[in-house]
């Protein structure tokens, strides 16, 4: 069950890693009216803090099962393994330099990319099914390019609906009634953020259950994204656009494995064999380390590099935020060396806050104290829990 829920919540979060994120990113470039390489700039932080706090979640897992690590005889030799498919990293690699490099559309990126997939299919076909004959070999790439075409016909029917539907709601709330969501929404959150980023990450949740992730994202987003940067600018938050819609992609993403339905969560289920209710439940228990970090970068844009142009601050922030998440896992986890005291939940809590949010208490207390108070949470965490050896297991 654990290692099924280690795999949902690792490949969920799959489309939240640049540079190559889930479907929906590109189309955040357009709503956004940005480059795609902004989204992934924006996106970068919260994703490696996610995967971050992930391994961290499978060591104390790990050492709670007391297991140990695989023998050198029993790794596949690398080597071999890049000998044998080098050529599938091909199509992913001209992506990565029309996006990053040449900084072409994405539309065009992936038509390069998926022009590259041609020889490449080619050579595998010759190479392993021994499909030496011209005939033969074009008969065979053109069965595999019809059943493509049609496999991609069958994916679009979902997203060119709900971009359908999103153009209406959007076309519908540009004649007037957007004022009215606003109005409304507003009313239900009492004017406070917090409440209407609950109510967005609920609903998020909810349309998620029954549609695919882009086409909960474009919902999501048509709907209440203006709304949190207006909202927001009225208690004198400022929320970027960009925060807003990165805001309602994640939730879009974490509905694949929310119980009831979680689909994700179902077919690793079935992989390991285990029960998928309960792979779901221990999915989305791993997946709350995720859950802060939206919430996070709406209160703190530093997390989404918005406005940090030097090198220095941003590995500044994802170090302290990396530091946050992993004190806000152990504190999910019950143990960091070993199994916490209570008294040392409070610390981990707070030691979290402010690595993740250092200007929370601001005027109070200046955003340097707050990444000091963080700090102090975790040296004194880290101490606490040395002194004690009998129970510490080595990492």
């Amino acid at each position: 069950k654990k290692a099924a829920a280690v795999e949902v919540a690792a490949s969920t979060d799959g489309q939240l890693m640049p540079p190559i994120m889930g479907a929906a990113a590109f189309i955040i470039a357009e709503y956004v009216n940005v480059p795609y390489i902004e989204v992934v700039k924006a996106a970068l932080i919260p994703a490696f803090v996610s995967y971050g706090a992930l391994l961290w979640i499978t060591h104390l897992e790990a050492c709670k099962l007391d297991l140990k690590g695989l023998s050198s005889e029993d790794m596949p030799d690398l080597g071999e393994t890049l000998k044998r498919g080098w050529h599938f990293i091909i199509p992913p690699l001209i992506l990565l330099v029309e996006l990053l490099i040449f900084r072409h559309s994405p539309e065009k990126a992936v038509f390069t990319a998926i022009l590259t997939l041609v020889p490449v299919t080619l050579y595998e076909r010759y190479r392993n099914e021994g499909e030496r004959k011209v005939g033969t070999l074009l008969k065979s790439i053109g069965d595999v390019f019809l059943r493509g075409c049609v496999a991609g016909s069958k994916n679009m029917i979902p997203v060119a609906l709900a971009t359908a539907a999103a153009g209406i709601i959007v076309g519908i709330i540009n004649m007037g009634i957007g004022s009215m969501i606003i109005h409304i929404v507003e009313i239900l959150s009492g004017g406070n953020v917090v409440f209407l980023l609950l109510i967005t990450a609920v609903a998020s949740l909810l349309i998620g259950m029954g549609l695919p992730t882009t086409a909960t994202y474009i919902v999501m987003a048509s709907l209440t994204a203006p709304v949190l940067v207006e909202v927001g600018a009225k208690v004198g938050l400022v929320v970027p656009l960009m925060a807003a819609h990165l805001f309602c992609f994640y939730f879009g993403i974490l509905a694949d494995d929310t119980p009831p339905v979680g689909l994700a969560s179902y077919t690793a289920a079935a992989i390991a064999g285990s029960p998928p209710i309960p792979t779901g439940l221990q999915g989305f228990y791993y997946d709350l380390r995720t859950t802060v970090i939206p919430f996070a970068f709406i209160f703190n844009t530093d997390l989404l590099l918005h406005g940090v142009n030097s090198w220095i601050h941003g590995l500044w922030i994802f170090l302290t935020a990396l530091i946050g998440a992993f004190l806000f896992t152990s504190l999910l986890q019950g143990r960091f060396l070993r199994k916490n005291r209570w008294y040392e939940m409070p610390m981990l809590l707070a030691g979290a806050l402010f690595c993740f949010r250092p200007a929370v208490f601001e005027p109070a207390i200046p955003e340097l104290l707050g990444y000091v108070a963080g700090f102090l949470a975790f040296i004194a965490v880290l101490v606490s829990q040395t002194l004690i050896k009998k129970q510490v297991k080595p990492l």
